[in-house]
């Protein structure tokens, strides 16, 4: 079980002995997990949670989105119990936008839920619609075929920053989408980190995309699960696809693989 440790940057999200039974308590998914991230200043952090299908890791990002309570345990935003005025955004791996309505309505509904005046909602919309590189899509409708998979999941990403630009959580947002669209969203969800330095959560099972993205990668183990290990991404902050062919990475990669598999066995 790994044990984190405050360091002297702020915490952002803290989940702690956080347990979850469906039964009763008879059997658990979750049992006491732990963990811990920061808030490293202006550049935020890129978290990625591997491990076994089934283990909890969509759950934990339910958690820290408020779709969800633990059967036991505290999650923290800023230090702070969870409250429902936290707002946090989710992108699915299943697009998740309108498609009656328009690309601006789509990444301004958050908004429109706060209350917010529609001049002044549409207005920011549109800035995060520049950031997302969908400037002169804006008045179409978000639905496929009229926008690709790739630019439906920018409509999300949008939308979730919007509603709350220092946190993002990602629920394998690339797995419905081909190859070479999959490779160009990753460099794009790395574009999108450097302009605006949110933490970003991201689950996906594919752990080259994961050695790719991440500062730091927290791997569950099977059911009842708990963190069991963390591994800090010690490579350049700024990256590219080139980086894919440094040894380094490599050997990342297939550390992770040789732990994933013992743990299934």
């Amino acid at each position: 079980m790994i044990k984190f440790e405050n360091t002297e940057y702020p915490d952002i999200i803290e989940l702690k002995k956080v347990s979850q039974s469906y039964d009763g308590g008879k059997s658990f998914i979750i049992k006491e997990l732990d963990l811990l991230i920061e808030d490293i200043p202006n550049r935020g952090e890129f978290i990625v949670i591997l491990g076994p299908s089934g283990c909890g890791k969509s759950t934990v990002l339910r958690y820290v989105a408020g779709l969800q309570k633990p059967t036991s345990g505290q999650i923290m935003i800023h230090g702070k119990p969870r409250e429902e005025k936290d707002r946090i955004g989710m992108v699915f791996q299943r697009y998740s936008s309108f498609p009656w309505m328009t690309v601006l309505e789509n990444v301004a509904i958050g908004l429109k839920f706060k209350g917010i005046a529609k001049k002044e909602r549409m207005e920011r919309a549109m800035e995060m619609v520049k950031i997302v590189g969908l400037e002169g899509h804006e008045k179409k409708y978000a639905q496929y075929p009229t926008l690709s998979g790739g630019q439906l999941q920018r409509v999300a990403i949008a939308r979730s920053l919007l509603v709350n630009n220092e946190i993002i959580l990602m629920d394998e947002p690339f797995g419905a989408l081909d190859t070479n669209t999959r490779l160009r969203m990753q460099d794009f969800i790395i574009s999108v980190w450097e302009k605006v330095q949110p933490t970003i959560m991201l689950v996906t099972h594919d752990i080259s995309e994961a050695v790719y993205l991440a500062d730091d990668i927290f791997i569950m183990s099977n059911a009842p699960a708990k963190i069991f290990e963390h591994i800090h991404v010690n490579l350049p902050y700024k990256r590219d696809r080139n980086i894919k062919r440094d040894p380094n990475f490599v050997d990342l990669v297939h550390y992770i693989e040789d732990k994933m598999m013992k743990m299934e066995m």
